[in-house]
């Protein structure tokens, strides 16, 4: 069986500059992170002298754009990185075995590159808008560009301008740990004697997107009211630090009356399953996405990870965050009892068997999907399989490559 490697290809208008890059994700293992690595091929006789430039860019956006009126700006653009790709600055860099397949293959007028995002980054997120609106979406969003121009300030041409939006994400730890998160409360009431205790635990702390999520309630009725129904709440707890804003928002839940009312002096265990999966919460305004660039493969985001000794307040960017809420309703007089369990939802770690579980469906829908797509060709040869954005952006100087 021969294995392809599947290269994104994208050029500016003109055709004379392309990108070529072997991934779109990026992982932020929060001791070191990948670096961004691809090459670009140039048309020297368009270049007459002049320089390819390459940019690696953040773009922070916390307010529609139809909203900015009378010069107000609801992002902020950041060059995190920047060099001059051609002339190379240095003909020895070390390359990744795709780039020297790649510049192999594409001949002299290719020329690596390599982008550093800086330490403490933010990852990828993207906060979902209304299902109507199709403005630039609102979130953490990275982008590689390359021009062509005689200095790096000069004014940037759209015609011989190129731009690739990538993803920085991180993974879960190769290890979930044998922690079991829980929370104990308990409440009494006003001119009555006795409690209502409420514990709730889960059956680990990590969760990988798509896994079902185990409470274990257990409630003891200790008090002279009773449980009328019982309510189950994932909820994606989101801080955007750019404006000090912080908001939450159900993706999953469940209502249930089983086992109710829990009368004076009754106990109840239970275990509730929830699923929050980002195609259960399609169109919801707020809800948080692992840098959205298909549909398919697209995912809640996943928590904020950050080293060891570190806190997450320390993080910049989009910080997110999760917790199981449990609720009791015990009347109109009685009010009710909840409790906050939290834990983490991230993607699998590479080398996991979850991990390879989720490729192996990625990948049969990805075949189904492409087979028959004009947008992909295959080079025999060397078995290079190219996702193309060229002509798109040829029909289209400003449509976004997403």
């Amino acid at each position: 069986m021969v294995v392809s490697v599947k290269v994104f290809k994208k050029a500016t208008p003109n055709g004379k500059v392309t990108f070529y890059l072997g991934r779109r994700d990026f992982i932020d293992h929060l001791d070191y992170c990948d670096p961004v690595d691809g090459v670009v091929v140039v048309d020297e006789e368009y270049l007459k002298r002049r320089k390819v430039f390459g940019q690696l860019v953040t773009t922070y956006r916390y307010g529609r754009e139809e909203d900015e009126v009378m010069g107000v700006k609801f992002s902020k653009e950041l060059i995190l990185c920047r060099e001059v790709i051609v002339p190379m600055s240095n003909p020895n860099m070390e390359m990744t075995p795709v780039q020297e397949k790649l510049v192999r293959k594409l001949g002299a007028n290719a020329y690596p590159f390599t982008f550093h995002f800086p330490p403490n980054s933010p990852s990828s997120v993207t906060l979902q808008q209304e299902g109507d609106d199709n403005g630039k979406p609102l979130g953490v969003e990275y982008t590689i560009r390359a021009y062509v121009a005689d200095t790096e300030d000069e004014r940037q041409h759209k015609r011989s301008m190129v731009s690739l939006v990538i993803k920085k994400l991180q993974y879960a730890p190769p290890t979930r740990g044998q922690r079991l998160p829980s929370s104990l409360v308990s409440k009494g009431f006003t001119f009555s004697n006795g409690k209502i205790s409420l514990e709730v635990t889960l059956d680990r702390e990590i969760y990988y997107h798509g896994e079902k999520v185990a409470a274990t309630v257990q409630i003891n009725n200790s008090s002279k009211k009773s449980v009328k129904n019982i309510k189950c709440f994932v909820i994606q707890h989101t801080e955007i630090t750019m404006v000090n804003a912080q908001f939450s928002k159900h993706v999953a839940q469940l209502e249930t009356k089983e086992g109710c009312p829990i009368t004076p002096g009754a106990n109840l265990t239970k275990t509730f399953y929830l699923i929050p999966l980002a195609s259960n919460n399609k169109d919801r305004h707020g809800i948080a996405l692992d840098g959205h660039l298909k549909d398919e493969d697209v995912n809640l985001a996943s928590s904020t990870m950050v080293q060891d000794g570190k806190s997450t307040g320390d993080a910049c960017g989009i910080i997110i965050s999760y917790s199981l809420r449990v609720k009791l309703n015990c009347g109109t007089l009685g009010g009710e009892i909840q409790t906050d369990v939290p834990f983490k939802l991230a993607q699998p770690a590479p080398g996991t068997i979850e991990k390879k579980r989720s490729n192996a469906m990625k990948k049969m829908k990805s075949i189904e999907q492409h087979r028959n797509t004009k947008g992909y060709y295959q080079d025999d040869d060397d078995n290079i399989v190219f996702e193309d954005f060229a002509k798109m952006r040829m029909n289209n100087a400003d449509m976004n490559d997403q």
